[in-house]
């Protein structure tokens, strides 16, 4: 049996986009804190990786303007780790840092040398994040991306990152493709190992801060990044109809 040594990792919520398309719901509330069932978006995550056991840190960047919204959430919510808000000082959609921008400014700030599990404050997922991380030891603590089986191209095209896997491997990664190559719809959970995290400087310095799929891409093609495919529910939380489905299914 193969012994897997475990190390301290620490977690990052993005929530500092300003989610326009959810206009008015979102003009004075953050999407994360949304509610479905009756309960924020974002404390289904928090849920979820409360369970990881060598999770020792929970980070939330924000943006200026929802800052004091997620600083007054962060003392309602009831969890075992322990939760740090960050603002990352923009005002506006046209001056938002992006998301491979904000993971950047957390890991400056905060010193970060510790794997680094990403998720979107708008995505809510079935699948075990236990799991997830086995899944990470179990690939030589390689960084990953959780993929979800769409099982049609006209799903994925043009609307999600696409991943194409040999094995678990990423060997090829668009960013929403108009004709995908596979029907891995690429979720925005990641987990970024050390050795990449230190890479996100030398990205930054070439491409868009914005995309994550982009840094996706570059590390498929400097680094070694698998995909963890997974069967359960997954819902990212973009659109008036994608909020409803959400809704309808976590009230069944």
């Amino acid at each position: 049996m193969r012994i897997v040594e475990v190390f301290p990792i620490k977690a990052l919520i993005l929530a500092a986009g300003y989610a326009t398309r959810l206009y008015p719901l979102t003009k004075d509330t953050p999407k994360p804190l949304l509610t479905i069932a009756g309960k924020p978006i974002i404390n289904y995550i928090v849920e979820e990786l409360a369970k990881l056991q060598n999770l020792n840190q929970i980070y939330v960047i924000t943006n200026e303007v929802f800052y004091p919204h997620f600083q007054n959430w962060a003392k309602t919510i009831k969890t075992t780790k322990e939760i740090k808000i960050l603002n990352d000082y923009t005002l506006s959609n046209e001056d938002r840092l992006g998301s491979i921008g904000d993971i950047h400014f957390v890991i400056q700030q905060e010193k970060i040398i510790d794997p680094l599990v990403v998720i979107a404050g708008d995505n809510l997922f079935g699948f075990s994040l236990p799991r997830f991380i086995l899944f990470h030891h179990q690939n030589n603590n390689a960084s990953l991306v959780a993929f979800r089986d769409l099982n049609d191209k006209e799903k994925v095209k043009g609307r999600y990152g696409v991943g194409v896997l040999n094995g678990s491997k990423i060997i090829d990664f668009e960013e929403k493709p108009l004709q995908p190559k596979s029907t891995l719809a690429a979720t925005a959970c990641y987990l970024f190992n050390k050795k990449d995290l230190s890479k996100i400087s030398t990205f930054l310095s070439k491409e868009k801060a914005d995309a994550p799929g982009n840094f996706i891409k570059y590390l498929a093609k400097n680094s070694e990044v698998h995909g963890f495919v997974f069967k359960e529910h997954w819902f990212d939380v973009g659109t008036f109809e994608s909020l409803e489905e959400a809704e309808q299914f976590y009230t069944k």
